[in-house]
C-alpha cells in the first residue's frame, strides 16, 4: 500500500477546505485559554472573523517566550484533570517549555507519526528500534507510539550504552532505527572499535531527525550503515516528531498539512516570503485539543520546494532546517550558521565525526576555531602532510563562511561525546 491514508493524496482544494474549517475550531477553543483569550481580544479578534486558511496572518504570533511567561498551564484550554501526559522541551536554547496533551491529542499523534514513518517505507512486518531519548524528551515516545500504531515489533532501547545499541540490533535482526544523526556517526565508530561491520546487519532505514544536519551528514550515515536515512522534523511545541518527514523519494519532508497550517516568513519583517525562498518557519496546530497555539515562531530556518514530489503527496515540503534564526553567528560583521561549517567538514574525506566550534575573545578581536577529529589512517607523524591538510580545511572554511578560522585537528575520540543532541557551538568571548 503507497499510502497510509486517504488524506495524503488529497488536493490542495481539499486540504484549504480542510484548514479552514480547522483553524475556526483551533481559534474557539484556544479562546478557553488564558493566554488567547487576552490575546485575541487585545488583537481584536473575534472567532467569526476566521473562516479559511488565508484568515491566519491576521492572528498574533506565539513565541516561545510567550510559553514560558505562562507556565505552567496559562495555555491551556480545558482543566488539568482532562490531560493524559506532559511533555517539556530540551531547553537547549533556554528555560524548558511544557506541553499537555489529552488522550485525543495522543491518538492523533501517534496517527500522524505512522503516517511518516510509513511514507518512508516502514511497514507493519519491521522490527524498530527507538535510539532516542524517553522521558520528557518527545523523540522517545512520540515516535514509540507512532511504530506501534503503524504494527512494527517496537524496541524501546532508548538513548546511549553503545554496545548494548549494537547487541540489540544484531539479536533482533532490527531492519528500522530512530537515532539523533550525531549519535548515528558515534555508534559507528563504535563498531569500528568492536571489529564489527554495521553493513551486516539487517537495517535497511534509519530515521533521523532532532537536530539539524547537512545533507553531507546523511550521505556520510548511508554510507556505514548500508542504509535509506530519512530526515524528519518535529519540535515539542507541535507534539513532537510527525510534523513532516521525507517519504521514499527523499525530496524534501512533506509538513502534514491537515494538522499543521504552515507559513514561512522573514524572521525580520515578519512578512511571508515566496515559495523557494528561505525564511522562518511558523506552525499553527489544527488537531489539538488540551494545548492548541497559533501562529508559533519556531525560529527554525527553512524553504516550501516548488514543485510537486514524485511520491504523488501533494502535501507542501520542507526542505532541512539550514539552522536557526536565534543561533545565528555574527563574527567580524558575518553572519554564520553552524550548518555552514558541518557542511564544509563533513565533505573533506579526511575528517572524522566529530568537531566543535569554539568562539572565542583575543584583545578586542573576535576569532572562530574549530576543533576536527581526524580518522586515525590520515592522522600521521608527518606535520606537513597535516599542516597541509589544516590549510585545506581551513581555505574550504573561508570560502563557504568568509571569515579565516583557526582549526585544530585532533586525534579521533577526543572530543566530548553526546549521547544526546550534539553541542556543536560553545561561546568563551
Amino acid at each position: 500500500m503507497k499510502y497510509y491514508d486517504r488524506i495524503e493524496f488529497a488536493d490542495q482544494d481539499e486540504i484549504r477546505r480542510i484548514q479552514g474549517i480547522r483553524l475556526k475550531n483551533t481559534v474557539y477553543q484556544a479562546t478557553a485559554s488564558r493566554f488567547y483569550r487576552g490575546k485575541l481580544a487585545m488583537a481584536g479578534i473575534r472567532v467569526s472573523s476566521v473562516n479559511q486558511a488565508e484568515d491566519i496572518t491576521s492572528l498574533p504570533f506565539t513565541t516561545k517566550e510567550d510559553l514560558r511567561a505562562n507556565y505552567p498551564d496559562g495555555l491551556l484550554t480545558m482543566p488539568v484533570d482532562r490531560m493524559v501526559r506532559l511533555h517539556a522541551s530540551s531547553g537547549t536554547t533556554g528555560a524548558a517549555t511544557v506541553i499537555y496533551h489529552t488522550s485525543n491529542d495522543l491518538n492523533s499523534w501517534a496517527g500522524l507519526v505512522a503516517r511518516s514513518m510509513h511514507a518512508a517505507g516502514v511497514r507493519s512486518w519491521d522490527v524498530f528500534q527507538n535510539m532516542s531519548g524517553y522521558g520528557l524528551f518527545t523523540g522517545g515516545l512520540g515516535i514509540h507510539y507512532g511504530a506501534e500504531r503503524l504494527g512494527c515489533l517496537t524496541i524501546p532501547a532508548g538513548a546511549g550504552n553503545s554496545k548494548r545499541q549494537i547487541k540489540m540490533l544484531k539479536d533482533f535482526k532490527v531492519t528500522v532505527a530512530h537515532i539523533i544523526p550525531s549519535y548515528a556517526l558515534h555508534l559507528g565508530s563504535v563498531f569500528d572499535d568492536l571489529g564489527i561491520n554495521p553493513r551486516s546487519l539487517q537495517l535497511k532505514i534509519m530515521l533521523i531527525g532532532a537536530e539539524p544536519h547537512s545533507e553531507e551528514v546523511r550521505r556520510r550515515i548511508e554510507a556505514i550503515y548500508g542504509v535509506k536515512a530519512y530526515n524528519s522534523y518535529g519540535l515539542s511545541e507541535m507534539n513532537g516528531p510527525g510534523v513532516a518527514f521525507e517519504c521514499e523519494a527523499q525530496s524534501g519532508m512533506h509538513l502534514w498539512e491537515d494538522s499543521y497550517l504552515a507559513e514561512i516568513v522573514d524572521p525580520k519583517t515578519l512578512e511571508p516570503v515566496p515559495d523557494g525562498e528561505v525564511g522562518e518557519l511558523v506552525l499553527t496546530t489544527l488537531c489539538r485539543e488540551g494545548m492548541p497555539i497559533i501562529r508559533y515562531r519556531t525560529r527554525d530556518l527553512t524553504r516550501f520546494i516548488p514543485g510537486d514530489c514524485p511520491c504523488g503527496r501533494i502535501h507542501k515540503r520542507i526542505d532541512r532546517i539550514t539552522g536557526r534564526s536565534d543561533d545565528m553567528i555574527v563574527l567580524k560583521g558575518v553572519n554564520i550558521y553552524p550548518m555552514q561549517v558541518e557542511k564544509v567538514l563533513m565533505s573533506i574525506p579526511e575528517v572524522g565525526q566529530n568537531y566543535v566550534i569554539e568562539l572565542e575573545r583575543k584583545g578586542y578581536l573576535d576569532q572562530m576555531r574549530v576543533k576536527v577529529e581526524i580518522r586515525d589512517e590520515f592522522f600521521v607523524e608527518d606535520m606537513r602532510t597535516l599542516q597541509a591538510l589544516q590549510q585545506k580545511i581551513a581555505g574550504l572554511l573561508r570560502e563557504e563562511i568568509l571569515i579565516t578560522a583557526k582549526v585544530d585537528l585532533v586525534e579521533h575520540g577526543s572530543l566530548p561525546k553526546n549521547q544526546g543532541k550534539a553541542v556543536r557551538v560553545v561561546d568563551k568571548r
